[in-house]
């Protein structure tokens, strides 16, 4: 089986946390140059769990401590029966009990799953929910853990997400906290919630970087093949993929289109012309298929390719203003501002490190 150093086989899922190889600053493998405490991540879990909610963040854990020096996080898989748990998939891993889990821990992670009403019904766990995020430097959900969180009064008067087909019910059972439908994590003061189920990689990846810095999530994300940040919201509502959900042919080829041709004219009147359709028809049309307006589709797109230009490349503001068709750096500004409460100055010095790579 390889290098077994801290594997704790009797979990199943438990990620290995032997030393191996780190990332030097020019991107190639070197060996550890000092450890440091290793961080110690609980990940709990209950029947019925979505399996990628528990395996996706160990992955990331798991991968940053074997690629980027100094890294060292210690995993366990926690349930209150602590023992093997048939997941949705039908998949069974093993835990240990969450009894059994001391305080303090480093970092709480709820999974989600698909029988979170008994999650959130479960007694025993809500209170060792409760319990350990007293003593946690930060607690964290995925997906519909956000529910168990929340039953433990851990969102009382915070900013929070879930999966996005769950958001509606998670406002309304709770109306204390505020709800994002649309971020793919969120991060209140030391409490952070993940959307549905491989948003939970992006959350572990935006812890890595808040451990470690975003160079070193950068090498894990490389590692694991996944984008570092995704620049829109939840998946399930991307731009693009919104092609692909239109019913209208007219408005399939429109969306296929407007990507290649953001310094177009995009204005309404202009793509309906496009279609051949009234304006009225066309927002009509456009907003039944896709949940938004044409105007609001376009800024997304343009913010999109405006992200990815400002985490990849060196291009100064006032060209990628251009080449997205925000035209003048203060459009594009105003548009970062309120979509993405942030400043493209902001996002490139948080999110630019892969163009210096």
């Amino acid at each position: 089986m390889g290098q077994r150093s801290r594997a704790h086989l009797d979990t199943g899922l438990v990620a290995v946390t032997a030393p191996g190889r780190a990332v030097d600053d020019s991107g190639h493998a070197a060996r550890y140059r000092h450890r440091v405490p290793a961080l110690d991540v609980v990940v709990v879990s209950f029947p019925s769990a979505q399996i990628l909610d528990v395996t996706g963040p160990l992955e990331v854990f798991s991968s940053a401590t074997r690629l980027v020096s100094g890294a060292e996080y210690r995993t366990r898989v926690v349930s209150t029966s602590g023992g093997p748990v048939l997941a949705s998939s039908g998949l069974s891993f093993g835990t240990t009990p969450l009894a059994e889990v001391g305080t303090p821990v480093d970092t709480l992670v709820v999974a989600g799953g698909r029988d979170t009403d008994e999650a959130c019904a479960d007694e025993e766990l809500v209170g060792h929910v409760r319990r350990l995020a007293g003593g946690a430097r930060r607690t964290t959900s995925v997906c519909s853990g956000a529910f168990v969180l929340a039953a433990a009064g851990l969102l009382d008067g915070r900013r929070a997400t879930t999966h996005w087909a769950e958001c509606g019910l998670l406002a309304t059972a709770h109306p204390s906290v505020s709800v994002d439908g649309d971020a793919i994590y969120v991060r209140d003061g030391d409490v952070w919630t993940s959307a549905g189920v491989t948003a939970g990689i992006d959350l572990a990846l935006a812890l890595v970087a808040d451990d470690h810095g975003a160079r070193a999530a950068s090498a894990v994300a490389r590692h694991l093949v996944v984008y570092l940040r995704r620049s829109g919201g939840q998946a399930q509502f991307s731009t693009l993929l919104a092609s692909q959900a239109a019913e209208s042919d007219a408005v399939r080829e429109l969306l296929a289109w407007l990507p290649d041709h953001l310094t177009a004219d995009l204005t309404v009147p202009a793509l309906a012309r496009r279609v051949h359709l009234s304006e009225r028809q066309f927002g009509r049309v456009f907003k039944a298929e896709l949940g938004v307006t044409p105007t609001q589709h376009v800024e997304e797109l343009r913010l999109d390719a405006a992200c990815r230009l400002l985490e990849t490349t060196s291009h100064a503001v006032e060209r990628i203003a251009r080449t997205c068709g925000f035209g003048v750096p203060e459009t594009m500004n105003r548009a970062f501002r309120r979509r993405l409460n942030t400043t493209p100055g902001d996002h490139r010095r948080h999110f630019g490190h892969l163009a210096r790579h």
